[in-house]
């Protein structure tokens, strides 16, 4: 048995990743130098350290039940801490027999079939007991698959990738029916389809995006990001984090751990870069007119970009932490969190915020405006949801019902002056408790809890009519609900954590993009 340093940094710099932990992931990267390691992550599975702990705790757990004496005794279930300490486990086991006392735990030839299965079963890292109320298919307590089993049952792999799930008949979505595209080589966080043509934008580890086509021939361009050094141009080796198309479809924005954002155009040429964040870029956005972008970074600033020029119109310095997401209100006005729990609304050319919502516990996520530009939406680690208005100094509605991290909120494309002007508006929340929840924002009232994901929910995206919503999950799947009656009405199972989902503009197809290096399509035409 042999393991480098190297080796180990990186399992732990993905169950940083993995666990959500961005800041800290990106801190132990740049001190481990994980950049310069030879390790090719598209190839390592998710949750391998959780894995490979695991299956040491079974090793330790038969290790002491089979004992120096040659006799085989059952032991109660190993904490890992306990693990740590097989002396004195063993010790304590001799104790028990010695004055007769038996576990109620204890059954001969189980041993093993308890926490070391269910260790790692929650999200990794973040904390607090087992999300056992499962609703449909669900079936009760994560971890009850058995010893070193992840997530249930093991499935058959298909040929074309596509792994078989336990859905009702009529749901899963056929495997000629989800393209799968293969090309990054590493994770792929974010995609994002063009509003005007069906091209599909993706963003990975491997310090590139690329422009899938749907073509028969599903052709790609390749948007490599690399850096000047020595009046070369060298790859930057740095995560691309966010994407976002102008309203136009015509340019490509994105946003790089190296911190530099860039556009492109849909040929692929670079057609600027945008330079004055100092440290990785967390997100970025087009203003609806496509003259401004906006970006937030590490350097605790948000930053408004002439699009034309490439030059920065204004940064904004009044958060005192990492600065985790933007969204524009109009087309000068813009709201950022952070990790400092703050959420400030700026103005370009005003000098301090024209608004701050205090409220939130722990960092905040993500944020998003209504269409209107009436309410604003948070959600943060402290497992709130909440909802704002300028008009009020406290949210309107302070949503708790999640009961663990809420990553990610959607607004539904409804109300007057979108697609669907008569029906309600709509708010998604995805949570690491591996629920989705539907919220009835003028009620405060949660309408459905979406309960089929076993892992955590990474991303929700409402269909353009906002008749449906698509969700992506650490459990490989990709499921698409009816938002009416928060019936599950399509699934999908791909190879890996699913990190985002995306429509098309037309509503007929459902772009994902996954933690093992692939991008897959799904065509809900009839």
């Amino acid at each position: 048995m042999s393991f480098s340093t190297d080796e180990v940094n990186f399992l732990v710099y993905r169950y940083l990743q993995e666990s959500g932990f961005c800041h800290s992931a990106f801190v132990f990267g740049q001190e481990s130098h994980i950049s310069q390691s030879n390790i090719n992550g598209a190839l390592v599975p998710p949750r391998a350290l959780i894995s490979i702990v695991q299956k040491g705790l079974l090793y330790v757990e038969a290790e002491i039940a089979n004992g120096e004496d040659g006799l085989e005794r059952s032991i109660e279930c190993l904490s890992l801490i306990d693990a740590v300490m097989p002396d004195v486990v063993a010790s304590r086991k001799q104790v028990e027999q010695k004055s007769g006392v038996v576990s109620g735990s204890d059954q001969p030839g189980v041993a093993g079939l308890g926490n070391a299965s269910m260790i790692g079963n929650d999200h990794e890292g973040r904390g607090g007991s087992h999300h056992t109320d499962g609703g449909p298919g669900q079936g009760g307590p994560s971890g009850s698959g058995g010893a070193g089993v992840i997530g249930g049952p093991l499935h058959h792999v298909g040929s074309n990738g596509h792994v078989p799930m336990d859905i009702d008949e009529g749901i899963e979505i056929p495997s000629e029916k989800a393209c799968i595209l293969k090309g990054h080589d590493s994770e792929v966080f974010i995609c994002a389809w063009n509003p005007r043509e069906d091209l599909l934008a993706s963003g990975s580890g491997d310090s590139t995006a690329r422009i899938w086509s749907m073509d028969p021939n599903h052709q790609e361009i390749v948007l490599k990001h690399c850096i000047q050094r020595g009046g070369q141009e060298i790859p930057s080796n740095k995560d691309v984090t966010s994407l976002d198309w102008n309203s136009s479809g015509n340019l490509l924005a994105t946003g790089s751990y190296d911190g530099f954002a860039r556009i492109w155009s849909t040929s692929g040429k670079l057609e600027k870069t945008l330079g004055q964040h100092k440290g990785p870029i967390f997100a970025l956005k087009w203003n609806k007119s496509g003259n401004f972008i906006l970006s937030a970074g590490v350097d605790r600033t948000t930053i408004i970009w002439d699009s034309q020029t490439g030059n920065h119109k204004q940064q904004f310095a009044f958060h005192s932490a990492p600065a985790l997401d933007v969204d524009w209100q109009t087309d000068d006005s813009f709201a950022s969190c952070s990790t400092d729990k703050c959420i400030h609304v700026c103005k370009l050319g005003a000098e301090k915020p024209i608004k701050s919502f205090y409220g939130h516990t722990n960092e905040v996520n993500a944020i998003e405006w209504d269409p209107q530009g009436k309410f604003l939406a948070s959600c943060s680690d402290d497992m709130t949801l909440k909802v704002w208005s300028m008009d009020r100094d406290n949210c309107l509605h302070d949503l708790q019902a999640h009961s663990k991290e809420i990553y990610t909120i959607k607004w539904s494309c409804t109300g007057p002056g979108t697609p669907n002007p008569n029906a309600n508006l709509i708010l998604a929340s995805a949570s690491f408790d591996s629920t989705v929840r539907l919220w009835d924002v003028e009620r405060g009232a949660c309408l459905h809890t979406l309960t089929r994901h076993k892992e955590p929910v990474y991303s929700v995206a409402f269909s353009p009519d906002g008749k449906f919503l698509a969700s992506g999950s650490f459990d490989k799947c990709v499921h698409v609900w009816c938002t009416q009656t928060g019936k599950l009405v399509h699934s999908y199972k791909g190879t890996g954590g699913i990190f985002e989902v995306c429509w098309n503009s037309r509503g007929d197809k459902v772009g994902a993009s996954a933690s093992d290096g692939t991008v897959f399509v799904l065509d809900l035409k009839k």
